[in-house]
């Protein structure tokens, strides 16, 4: 058997060969990669309070958790008034435009609406809005004292011009229903029955008229109208015919007869009316 030559004595061992090193182009991926993951890190753990930053000038935000990308707000002032709760989830690349792409959960006492939102400093676009709850719960926003019932709300677009002064829309497509109308103004308080706020509106001018077709759905009073918006004056008007039906409540039909003095019945016993009012 062959026996190998043994090194001599005195014979240095040969270094292991070195590893060439990575080339630049590489480590410079490798960096860069790096620098955007804490980058990264970073923006996933910013506060849900920067979302501040981007509000409309009308609202403020307090009592918040979360992140600027998926936190909430536990209360909510517009204009002073309090405006409930809200929960978001932002669309981060759409604030690379300065804007505010999100989607919404929003809760005021048992009234609870979700949708999805596109929000600038000077205006909202707001779509697939659904959602609802009792009536009563909506009282900060200057619904009428003693007003009770429940409103379903299905908004396909709607649309607001945003201001320090407040919010205006500018148009809306979709409609708004409303079960068990009581006032105690009304007919001693009796139940009014369920009605359907319809708007079919699109874009439209600031300081232009809004429309919406006002039905009964069912109850004591049949409604035909129509409701005209003037964003720019803040006024609305009521104009269409109202007619009792055969179970409406004594009180219902003795207010109907008064009205009936000052605007007189059609053929079919309708009764015209024109209201003016203001929001």
């Amino acid at each position: 058997m062959p026996i190998s030559p043994s090194p001599r004595r005195g014979a240095k061992a040969q270094p292991p060969a070195a590893r060439p090193d990575p080339p630049r182009s590489l480590r410079l991926r490798l960096a860069l990669i790096g620098v955007l993951a804490v980058v990264a890190i970073g923006l996933c753990v910013l506060p849900a309070s920067l979302i501040t930053h981007v509000l409309p000038p009308m609202v403020q935000a307090e009592d918040f958790s979360g992140s600027i990308w998926h936190g909430s707000a536990g209360r909510i002032t517009a204009n002073g008034r309090p405006a409930g709760a809200i929960e978001w989830h932002v669309h981060p690349l759409a604030l690379m435009g300065m804007h505010v792409a999100t989607d919404l959960h929003w809760v005021k006492g048992g009234f609870v609406l979700d949708g999805s939102a596109d929000i600038t400093r000077t205006r909202l676009a707001a779509s697939s809005i659904t959602g609802g709850g009792p009536l009563e719960d909506l009282r900060d926003f200057g619904l009428g004292a003693g007003w009770r019932g429940s409103a379903g709300v299905r908004i396909a677009e709607l649309t607001m011009d945003l201001s320090p002064r407040g919010a205006v829309p500018t148009s809306a497509i979709g409609d708004i229903t409303a079960t068990d109308i009581s006032s105690p103004q009304v007919a001693s308080g009796a139940n009014l029955g369920s009605y359907d706020l319809r708007f079919n509106d699109p874009a439209s001018a600031l300081g232009s008229d809004m429309s919406a077709a006002l039905n009964d759905t069912g109850g004591p009073l049949a409604v035909n109208a129509t409701i005209q918006l003037s964003m720019k004056a803040r006024t609305g008007l009521f104009s269409g015919t109202v007619k009792e039906r055969p179970d409406a409540p004594p009180g219902l039909r003795s207010q109907l007869d008064n009205l009936a003095q000052l605007h007189a019945r059609d053929a079919q016993g309708r009764l015209p009316l024109d209201l003016e009012f203001t929001f």
